[in-house]
């Protein structure tokens, strides 16, 4: 509710209680005895105080501007002193009441007490609406349940000031998170902090960190950043007391994200973060956290070896620490791969528990062409982040990284052969639930990845009919938005290619060129346009032009993959255009243009199973069968566990050669199969079990979801029924109970409320839906409804299919308004599995 509805006077008045909590409620300790408000709030509590003082004579107000100026109470009982203007406030306690018999004075004095104590925070302007943070609005987004100890996540210190000793331990454990990009559970861990010691100086600036960080490279003034900055501002109000050395952390984030640095660019931004961090490990060279954060914030292809010295010194002291590891992955990423070997062989044993410490090192395994040990890589990471987010009812949307990971895989089991499974991994990211903010159209989402994984797929493997194809059981589900239909053209005029039909290739390409030129957008699809046009021009025997395109689309590829530019994590084009332009060569007989061509591949994409097939037979062609045959031994390296009778391995067997498998020399690689990680979780996402629900009727009957096996559920956690913004939720879906019933689905409201009350209710006695009592908010702890740091019931809408599974949900301090969004979902849930994925195809 609003601040004026929160606290309206009961017939003329507010009791002095109410309106002294109101103050609290906006307020921020700054000591035992004095708090600060800011100009928002000022202007209404010296109303509200007006009106107090009208019932409670001995109090005389009055409100100069934007201050409020209190004068005493009789007896010097309590006082407010007002600062000179600059939009604060202090309240003050004096301790002597010279009337003892004054019950209002005692009791309000002691409840002023009670509330000054260190653990009421306010960040920005609090919100006064049941379900947000008392904290304000930064708290308001983010995990709000606690945290636990978590294993196999690495080990790291950084000691800091605190006045409970618990906090180090959980500060500690955020750190490591960090260092791992864990940024939610890392946040978690920090707000714990919080809770146990209000006045930690380096818990806020750990949360700052959690968004102003190695990612922070664009513009500042979002609303995803905003909160991050409320945490650093909280960090510089506390950092006189805390060491010198904390200081300058806190100060390091300060030069680099506020003031003239706000407007900055993040390279700018990260230069200034560097030259901070120098200097504290200058004066502080024992500190092994200032060097890895320094390296993290260095790297940089064109200094790479500097970095690695900074690192080799942090691994000198910490042998394990999973910072260094991770960052020296990074650090030679995009420089030399095969020197940041050791410390991909190293980090996901250091911590097996979180899917980046798999999913970096396999980065840089496909950059090596270790494609078996790169997908061991990507799929433990998949698996890992998936049985996290069973055990955490975390849904693919809510986690940052799991898309990105499942993606990267189906790229690898592309490389690998494994086109199936590439395939419905694709289809299984675009199976996942869709949500309006976090996995919306031209979101980094699930959907996205999943398309750009599924036509990537189809077009290596030359699926012609499947891209082509408008069948409901296999069709791509090309959505009415430009990316999608450029995407679309860009496929069909490949397919058409591929199938003999030039006319419509011709069309479809037109109809790309004309998307691209009216958004001004050529730029952007120079290499993919030359490409689909080049290879068109070759299927229609214009070799000089077909050649010219794709030798100026490869020399733009080589071009940007230098330059750091080319789209490459995984890469979004199908192939290197050398191995397109190699196929051309080989095509129209010219093998030694064509081997040329696939070096050019292969060392941009090493052990390149489609490149190596058609080195082999460049090779075998001109006589080189000795070059064919170790050509040939790679590809059978690779694709040891591929699909059969692939057109690229079948071809090169058809030529006789005699070969082994002939394995990479960097290092042993351990063979990839589908089923070897199934130990460490499931690999595709599917819903995951909802927990208990017990919980009373109005009737004091006890309900269970078991009792709706069969029916989907609408599960709705909601305040009571003198939560405005509940009452609005819950007639919304009200008012769609036909729809609710027409799709198989039960409304079930959920509350701290007793059987009686509900039953009471005039308001909610209007309503269609169930109403369940929920005692000690025990099913709102199980679903995750309920904020551990404040104790504050929460908001939730939830979605359970007939199985008991869990579909979508949304947590957060307000109700969540999207009911059509609801019913979309629910009738997603109502559609066969296998046409899950492809429903918009119909449209």
């Amino acid at each position: 509710m609003a601040f004026t509805q929160w606290v309206r006077p009961r017939g003329a008045h507010l009791s002095l209680l109410q309106v002294v909590l109101v103050a609290l409620r906006a307020t921020r300790p700054r000591g035992a005895d004095e708090m600060e408000l800011r100009d928002p709030v000022l202007a209404p509590l010296g109303a509200a105080l007006r009106l107090a003082a009208r019932a409670v004579p001995p109090l005389v107000l009055r409100q100069h501007g934007n201050l409020l100026i209190c004068a005493p109470w009789p007896d010097d009982g309590l006082k407010c002193l007002a600062r000179p203007a600059g939009a604060s406030l202090r309240l003050a306690i004096n301790h002597r009441l010279t009337r003892p018999h004054d019950v209002m004075t005692r009791y309000l004095t002691l409840t002023l007490a009670l509330l000054l104590l260190p653990g009421t925070v306010a960040i920005s302007n609090a919100d006064d609406d049941p379900g947000h943070s008392r904290h304000g609005t930064a708290f308001d987004s983010g995990l709000r349940q606690r945290p636990w100890k978590m294993e196999g996540i690495g080990a790291t210190h950084f000691p800091i000031t605190t006045k409970v000793p618990e906090v180090q331990a959980w500060f500690d454990q955020g750190n490591t998170l960090l260092h791992s990009f864990w940024f939610e559970e890392a946040e978690r861990s920090f707000r714990w902090c919080i809770k146990l010691d209000p006045d930690c100086a380096m818990a806020y600036w750990g949360l700052a960190r959690c968004g102003l960080n190695w990612f922070a490279r664009g513009p500042l003034d979002t609303p995803e950043l905003k909160r991050y900055q409320d945490f650093l501002n909280e960090a510089t109000r506390r950092k006189a007391a805390v060491s010198e050395r904390e200081r300058l952390y806190i100060e390091a984030w300060e030069a680099a994200f506020t003031g003239d640095s706000f407007t900055l660019e993040g390279k700018e931004r990260t230069k200034i973060l560097t030259k901070q961090l120098q200097q504290l490990v200058l004066k502080y060279p024992d500190d092994i956290e200032a060097k890895a954060l320094f390296a993290l914030f260095s790297i940089n292809p064109s200094h790479a070896l500097s970095t690695e010295l900074v690192l080799q010194q942090v691994l000198a002291k910490e042998p394990d620490h999973p910072g260094a590891h991770h960052y020296r992955i990074h650090n030679w990423d995009a420089a030399a791969p095969e020197q940041g070997l050791p410390s991909c062989l190293r980090y996901g044993l250091v911590a097996p528990n979180i899917g980046h410490a798999d999913h970096m090192p396999g980065h840089n395994f496909t950059k090596m062409g270790l494609w078996h040990e790169a997908a061991r890589s990507m799929d433990s990471a998949t698996r890992v982040e998936l049985r996290y987010m069973n055990q955490q009812m975390a849904l693919p949307y809510e986690t940052w990284n799991y898309a990105h990971n499942r993606n990267y895989l189906c790229y690898i089991q592309e490389q690998l052969g494994l086109a199936d499974a590439a395939v419905q991994g694709a289809r299984d990211l675009l199976a996942a639930p869709r949500d309006p903010e976090a996995n919306k159209d031209n979101k980094y989402g699930a959907f996205d990845q999943g398309m750009l994984a599924l036509v990537r797929a189809l077009l290596k493997f030359e699926r012609w009919d499947d891209v082509l194809t408008t069948s409901n059981s296999v069709a791509i589900p090309w959505r009415d938005i430009p990316s999608d239909k450029d995407l679309r053209a860009f496929a069909e005029t490949l397919a058409h290619t591929g199938k003999g039909d030039h006319f419509k290739a011709r069309a479809r390409l037109q109809d790309l060129k004309t998307s691209l030129r009216q958004q001004s957008a050529e730029a952007g699809w120079a290499i993919g346009l030359k490409t689909a046009e080049g290879v068109l021009l070759a299927a229609e025997g214009n070799l000089l032009d077909a050649t010219r395109l794709l030798t100026d689309a490869a020399a733009l590829e080589k071009k940007q993959r230098e330059a750091g530019d080319y789209a490459n994590d995984p890469p979004l084009n199908p192939w290197p255009v050398n191995r397109v332009l190699g196929d051309v060569y080989l095509n129209r007989n010219e093998p030694r243009l064509a081997i040329e061509a696939y070096e050019r591949a292969l060392l941009q994409e090493p052990y390149d199973a489609f490149t190596l097939s058609g080195l082999a037979r460049a090779h075998f062609a001109i006589g080189a069968r000795e070059e064919a045959q170790n050509d040939y031994g790679r590809l059978l390296y690779v694709w040891s566990g591929a699909n059969p009778n692939l057109k690229w391995m079948t071809s090169v067997a058809a030529l006789g050669l005699k070969a082994t498998p002939l394995a990479p020399t960097l290092t042993v690689e351990r063979p990839y199969r589908l089923d070897t990680l199934a130990a460490l979780g499931p690999l595709n996402w599917e819903p995951y079990p909802a927990p208990k629900l017990s919980c009373l009727d109005v009737e004091g009957q006890p309900v269970n979801l078991e009792q709706f096996r069969g029916t989907n559920v609408l599960l709705v956690f909601y305040l009571n029924d003198e939560c405005v913004h509940c009452m609005e939720q819950l007639k919304a879906i009200n008012g769609k109970s036909e729809d609710w019933s027409s799709e198989n689905t039960v409304v079930l409201g959920v509350s701290s409320v007793s059987p009686e009350k509900n039953k009471e209710s005039a308001k909610l006695g209007k309503l269609s839906l169930r109403l369940l009592s929920d005692h000690d908010h025990e099913n709102a702890r199980r679903f995750a409804s309920y904020d551990d740091f404040e104790e504050l019931e929460l908001h939730s809408t939830i979605l359970i299919d007939t199985q008991g599974r869990v579909h979508w949900k949304r947590t957060g301090g307000k109700p969540f308004a999207d009911v059509e969004f609801l019913l979309q979902s629910v009738k997603r849930m109502n559609q066969p599995a296998l046409i899950q994925a492809n429903a918009d195809a119909l449209k």
